[in-house]
């Protein structure tokens, strides 16, 4: 079946998990759709059974967070609600108790209409104080794991420091053996898991959390596919000695896990937003919104059915990506096209020129123009990759021309691709032009299915209006030389934060890293080429 099992790991991966598991719940159409969607629902749900028989579909996902972040979310996840039971009342203690209660957080005005099935009120940054405000979703009760070591926003005893996260683990671990009580129960209901998905914070104590998480699924699932996706906060926020400790964060989490995880996928707010897109970046309810409708976009291959057109499991994603075997980190991009005026330029619309153009001058000359090909825009114009610029002003084809390009793979969906979509052969015959050409991998999946703009999504896209119900996405994961500069640029900083003890093996761990994006190609050769 290819199942894919979730981690959530802290408040901030919690947000932008909340928007994938609400996005994946839109697409269940109950029989209503005269044309059943590709998506293969069980790939992330699993089907059971509720305390009184009736059929449940939820996540394959756990929920981690410090105490006081699951906001107004029931224990039990909802569906599986227990009453007001006393877990103290079973106790065999039969003499006095003295009884201490922190006051219960009141459910948001959108969670109790959704419970009432009445229709929810519009959603604002103010209205959403925690990441379950917005939810959709049930969760089954294993799935929601509070760490009470440490409580969300604590001033005393803050969930910052790279160790702090790297000692809970353990501390955890050694007491419950965490795989065993949290993961396994979920893997072998599974009958061939495609892939494990982590959604963590890089930035603070989550990330030594994670990488602790990653060395033990690795241990235990040698060969399974396993994507991490890191969240940052956006460079230059906070005080200095904050920007200090979450750039440290950084640097180890991406020294410990990337060399663990199939790929690691740095996520940040995008330095430099379109015009199209209004953020209110004090917001996590928009910061993840934007960063899920890319997330969701790119790995959309990975649920379709089995024979749908544009299926491709995530461990075919990262073979592209990866080609070379140690290039694991990419740069995640997208733009938003308007599905009503933009085509493809290769589709049955394209102009003469285009077509003349295209079959004009050398095989290799055809190749390099059908590779600049795009859905109505002139460039990717959102970087979700700490440090990374795409808005230059530069075509896409400029922009690789002097970032090496390794391996990369394109989701384009919600626009129209009849005409555009290459049978296997001629696949097959792209894929073999471009080994002789010596261009990088490049894998493209198509869909017709928009991505669903919910009422659960903030209204961060300018000028669609109230009454645009989808979004047109292209996205795009790569693998090019651009990551050895910001490896540098991160070895380079860390090397002034932090002790000697650590210095050593930090620096080090992360020029080794940034040589394996300049090996293969000759950066000057590139440069000049782009003059």
């Amino acid at each position: 079946m290819h199942e894919i099992l979730t981690l959530q790991l802290g408040h901030r991966a919690n947000y932008l998990a909340t928007h994938f598991w609400n996005t994946q719940e839109s697409y269940f159409d109950y029989g209503a759709s005269e044309e059943p969607l590709t998506i293969d629902h069980d790939i992330h749900f699993r089907a059971g059974q509720g305390p009184k028989g009736e059929d449940t579909y939820t996540p394959r996902t756990l929920i981690y967070d410090l105490k006081g972040g699951f906001g107004g979310l029931r224990k039990w996840g909802g569906l599986y609600d227990q009453g007001d039971i006393d877990p103290g009342s079973q106790d065999l203690w039969d003499g006095s108790v003295v009884k201490q209660q922190d006051k219960p957080i009141s459910q948001s005005a959108y969670q109790k209409a959704l419970d009432d099935l009445d229709q929810p009120p519009k959603l604002s940054s103010q209205a959403v104080r925690y990441w379950s405000d917005f939810s959709r979703v049930f969760y089954h009760p294993r799935s929601i794991i509070q760490i009470n070591d440490y409580e969300l926003g604590s001033s005393i005893l803050p969930f910052e420091k790279w160790v702090c996260g790297e000692q809970l683990f353990s501390e955890l671990d050694k007491d419950h053996d965490i795989l065993d009580r949290d993961i396994r129960p979920w893997a072998e209901e599974c009958d061939q898991v495609q892939a494990i998905q982590v959604f963590a914070s890089a930035d603070d104590a989550w990330g030594g959390f994670a990488s602790r998480y990653v060395e033990s699924l690795r241990d235990e699932y040698g060969k399974t596919p396993l994507w991490f996706w890191g969240l940052e906060e956006q460079a230059g926020q906070g005080q200095r000695a904050k920007q200090s400790i979450r750039t440290v964060n950084i640097a180890q989490s991406l020294q410990a896990i990337s060399t663990l995880a199939s790929m690691y996928i740095p996520l940040a707010v995008p330095k430099y937003p379109p015009a199209y897109v209004g953020l209110d970046l004090s917001s996590q309810w928009h910061v993840s919104g934007l960063m899920s409708m890319a997330v969701e976009s790119i790995t959309l291959p990975s649920r379709q059915k089995v024979g749908s057109m544009g299926r491709g499991l995530l461990g075919d994603l990262e073979v592209a990506l990866n080609s070379n075997g140690n290039q694991r980190i990419a740069e995640l991009r997208c733009s938003v096209v308007d599905p009503l005026t933009q085509h493809l330029e290769r589709g049955p619309e394209a102009s003469q020129a285009d077509k003349d153009k295209r079959t004009a001058g050398s095989p290799l000359q055809q190749l390099a123009y059908e590779d600049e090909m795009e859905p109505g825009q002139s460039r990717l114009d959102m970087s979700f990759s700490s440090g990374q610029t795409t808005g230059t002003g530069l075509s896409l084809r400029q922009w690789e021309r002097r970032n090496h390009v390794f391996g990369k793979v394109e989701s384009i969906r919600g626009v129209p691709w009849e005409g555009h979509v290459l049978n296997d052969e001629g696949e097959a015959n792209r894929r073999k032009r471009r080994r002789r050409g010596s261009l990088p991998t490049v894998e493209r999946y198509y869909n017709a299915l928009a991505y669903p703009l919910l009422d659960s999504f903030p209204e961060i896209l300018v000028g669609g209006g109230s009454s645009s119900k989808a979004a047109a996405i292209y996205a795009s994961l790569s693998t090019t030389g651009q990551m050895s500069k910001w490896t540098k640029g991160l070895q380079n900083m860390v090397s002034r934060m932090v002790d000697v003890v650590e210095r050593e093996a930090l620096s080090n761990g992360l020029g080794e890293m940034a040589e394996a994006y300049e090996e293969g190609w000759d950066s000057g050769a590139d440069d000049a080429s782009s003059d």
